[in-house]
């Protein structure tokens, strides 16, 4: 038993350990843009928030393809019919391009009006309109990224995604400096350079992951001669398992963006104190993302090859090293959270909602694991729509009803709001381990 454990903990570690990095980076890339156009004007940090939000909308509709095509992918490669992954990468990446083009098309049409619908002040609108149109319009990179990144990661290969992430964050930051303040006689070209930036970077992670997929990948090999035609069966299989995952997202997103209303009512000092709170809560995530991202690869090609039990045991072992670490944030949150908020910010007001609300955080990071790890590991399987009903139920029925009444009715401000988000996390916590454990996620794939 301790043997199997061991042995499945190195697999999961070698796997989930780059991603780990890669999404670390990830979050410093956003925070890059923050820190610099800062420099310009607080105006625009405003802008690339506004500009975030409806950026994280477009991620909700890529990784309908991202979700979709990776538990394909790895359910193909487990049962070794490497003909059919390839087909089912190369229907990924037409659909990657396709979105891309027409998320791209939309931040053209609509950027404007989309900004104004989010309440984007007119002060604001300067400077959100050209960074949307410089990191909007070229979305097929981003696009890109995703899908080819997540179809290494179906494969086995973490560290190419991760070797991307850092030179495209590494670029990012050169590119910032000298794009958005000039160098030497060259001025520089403001919120349009910080997305300038932003944008050529994701192109060179692109290049570096296409060119993993030509030259160095053993297991399906890349090749732009090969017939790129749209094939309809696997077009629809990868739509069909991904679609639920992608109305997730917007299922979070629209009910973040309801209780984010709600927390705007509490007063200005509540909202300050929920985004640092936020923010620091962000980096406790990366840990489970990355497990997550190696329960799923393993669960899918485990089922590929038809072997259910070592499907369950990756999920579990996964759930338990990510649930290990988590604790460990947990704690120290907990013990340090006076200093984490006086890091933000002097307010002592601020300071103390800051603190209460981190040392709800840390009580509840094992189940924040489960909704990372399980919930990854029953999309890597292709049972995509439980985790969606799970968040319906948690974010909708759970996270906004109660915010309002912990928060308003029983008056309990910013520390209600955290009260309903932990009872939240909780419940779905349950819903997908009893589904991971009884339910019968692994026939839900069927393969041609």
């Amino acid at each position: 038993m301790i043997h199997t454990f061991l042995s499945h903990s190195k697999v999961i570690l070698l796997l989930a350990f780059p991603v780990i990095i890669e999404n670390i980076l990830q979050v410093l890339l956003g925070t890059t843009d923050t820190y610099f156009a800062g420099k310009l004007a607080p105006e625009a940090i405003a802008a690339i928030g506004s500009v975030n939000l409806v950026m994280n909308i477009f991620i909700a509709f890529i990784t309908t393809i991202s979700v979709g095509a990776s538990a394909i992918i790895a359910r193909y490669i487990g049962l070794k019919e490497l003909k059919k992954a390839k087909v089912s990468m190369q229907q990924a990446i037409i659909l990657a391009c396709s979105i891309g083009l027409v998320l791209g098309l939309l931040s053209f049409i609509v950027a404007k009006p989309l900004l104004l619908l989010l309440g984007t002040e007119t002060n604001v609108l300067k400077y959100a309109i050209p960074y949307f149109y410089t990191v909007g319009i070229p979305c097929v990179f981003l696009s890109l990224m995703m899908i080819l990144s997540s179809t290494l990661r179906s494969m086995g290969d973490t560290k190419t995604p991760m070797i991307a992430a850092v030179v495209a964050n590494l670029l990012n930051m050169i590119l910032n400096y000298v794009l958005i303040f000039g160098l030497f006689n060259i001025p520089g070209l403001g919120i349009v350079g910080a997305g300038l930036a932003t944008t050529l970077s994701r192109i060179v992670a692109v290049s570096i992951l296409i060119f993993k997929l030509y030259h160095g990948n053993r297991i399906i090999k890349f090749q732009l001669r090969d017939c790129w035609i749209l094939d309809k069966k696997v077009f629809l299989s990868i739509l069909g398992i991904g679609m639920p995952a992608g109305i997730e997202k917007l299922i979070m997103r629209a009910g973040q963006m309801v209780y984010g209303s709600v927390i705007l009512s509490l007063g200005t000092s509540a909202y300050v104190a929920h985004n640092i709170a936020g923010t620091i809560e962000s980096y406790s995530y990366l840990p489970a993302m990355g497990f997550g991202i190696a329960a799923a690869t393993l669960v899918g090609q485990s089922l590929g090859a038809k072997n259910v039990q070592l499907a369950k045991q990756y999920g579990l072992v996964a759930n338990i090293l990510s649930t290990i670490v988590m604790i460990l944030i947990g704690l120290f949150f907990f013990t340090t959270a006076p200093i984490l908020a006086s890091l933000f910010t002097n307010d002592m007001e601020i300071q103390s909602l800051v603190v209460n609300v981190l040392r709800i955080i840390a009580l509840f990071q094992p189940f924040l694991s489960i909704t990372n790890v399980i919930a990854s590991a029953l999309q890597g399987a292709g049972d995509t729509k439980f985790p969606m009903y799970a968040t319906l139920i948690g974010v909708w029925g759970i996270r906004v009803v109660f915010g309002y009444f912990f928060a308003v009715i029983f008056n309990l401000g910013l520390v209600g709001i955290w009260l309903a988000y932990s009872l939240d996390i909780l419940l779905r916590g349950l819903l997908l381990m009893y589904r991971f454990l009884r339910g019968k996620w692994y026939t839900t794939i069927v393969l041609e």
